[in-house]
């Protein structure tokens, strides 16, 4: 009796947790959520805001203390030569130090921030397409198990129905023992088959939870997926062509900020405090100074012409890439497509064999109760029905992965 109930306790603690429902929004969501490399991207784009801001206060005065001593003795005439010591010296000073840089160099620094951080923004919207294109499918496959595990137990169901009747008329000798044991054959293959199925749903499940990150040990039900194309977008407006304009426009950046490499420097500075060699009256030797650098390259050896060789070098690499791949990108999302053409074909004609063979199987069962069937006539029927649903539901899934496939490069 304690036995029993214990079966019928697990039987029903399995099916409420099966009746419970995730949907495919809900681990998207966690995905996104959990995912390090996500937070990671947008950590760098606000290191980035920080480097922009790092510039700027680059270019303000630079004010600093600086202080130096010297003391050079001379012994007996032995020594440094005072001259050039001046034997000992003290200052302290405080310096002020102004680089003077055009508004243009300025901007062209902080666009290289802004460029990089486009990038950053460009690789997040890629890697969430990664994230979804590979949690999708594997919603899908865990949602293609559970179909397959449903299936599976309403055969089991049925058949373990059409038992109770078949086990009747064979001790009426109505139909032979063999007949019976044969049928009893095909009932045990389709527990089995129900096992397994539902085996592999658990794995399939606790793969998807593995990728998003939870870390829900319990098997529940995920609801149908609900995935529909999604509107095509023009390369122009795609994500994965935007990183070669973002690279153009780096490539420009780099030879205007090799441009202004070559332009004169200036820098102002002055300072105020304490200097003295301590010959006398050190208490005067309080004041201050200001002055100016001015640099302004004139032969660097031909490194300016070599480094616009290298940048074009780039663009005509940057150029090729794009090039391949918006070939690769066309050619893609054509043969997805007329995959998911032809898949929708095949799902028709299934489901209309699918129709033929239930339809069968109802005539055979009525047939059976009055002893007007043979019994290796509704196995073969049974079987049928199997391989019909089984492919059927593999077609199915194979829509879905394949409109998941085709939506990645919607975006």
């Amino acid at each position: 009796m304690k036995l029993f109930f214990s079966v019928i306790l697990l039987i029903f603690t399995y099916t409420a947790s099966l009746a419970q429902s995730n949907s495919l929004n809900y681990y998207l969501d966690v995905a996104k959520t959990n995912s390090p490399l996500l937070k990671d991207l947008r950590n760098q784009i606000a290191s980035n805001q920080i480097d922009s801001m790092r510039i700027k206060a680059g270019l303000r005065p630079q004010v600093a203390v600086n202080s130096a001593g010297l003391y050079a003795p001379v012994i007996n005439g032995y020594g440094y030569s005072a001259a050039i010591t001046n034997e000992h010296t003290l200052n302290g000073l405080l310096g002020v130090n102004q680089a003077i840089v055009g508004s243009k160099n300025v901007n062209e620094q902080v666009l290289t921030v802004s460029l990089q951080t486009q990038t950053f923004t460009n690789t997040i919207k890629i890697s969430e397409q990664d994230l979804k294109k590979s949690i999708t499918a594997q919603y899908i496959t865990a949602y293609g198990s559970l179909q397959q595990y449903d299936f599976n137990k309403e055969i089991v169901d049925l058949l373990a129905k059409e038992d109770e009747v078949l086990k009747k008329l064979t001790r009426a000798n109505v139909y032979r023992q063999s007949d019976y044991l044969s049928f009893l054959v095909t009932l045990k293959q389709a527990q089995l088959q129900l096992s397994q199925s539902r085996a592999q749903y658990k794995n399939d499940y606790a793969t998807l939870n593995y990728l998003a990150g939870v870390t829900d040990t319990a098997m529940i039900a995920i609801a149908k997926p609900d995935i529909e194309k999604t509107v095509k977008v023009s390369p122009a407006q795609s994500i994965f062509f935007n990183q070669f304009k973002v690279d153009s426009l780096k490539l420009i950046n780099s030879r205007r900020l090799l441009d202004f490499t070559y332009k004169p420097k200036i820098n102002a500075l002055a300072d105020v405090g304490f200097n003295s060699d301590f010959t006398g009256q050190e208490y005067k030797n309080f004041g201050l100074s200001a002055g100016f650098t001015l640099s302004i390259p004139i032969y660097d050896g031909g490194q300016r012409k070599l480094a616009y060789k290298k940048l074009n070098l780039q663009e005509d690499t940057r150029q090729n890439y794009k090039t391949f791949f918006d070939m690769q990108y066309r050619q893609q999302r054509a043969q997805l497509n007329q995959q998911i053409t032809e898949n929708e074909a095949l799902l028709a004609q299934v489901t209309d064999q699918m129709k033929y063979i239930e339809s069968l199987i109802k005539v055979d069962t009525q047939l059976m109760q009055t002893g007007d069937l043979k019994i290796a006539d509704l196995i073969l029927a049974i079987n049928n029905y199997l391989a019909v649903k089984n492919l059927f539901t593999q077609t199915t899934i194979t829509g879905l992965q394949l409109t998941n496939q085709l939506n990645y490069w919607n975006k």
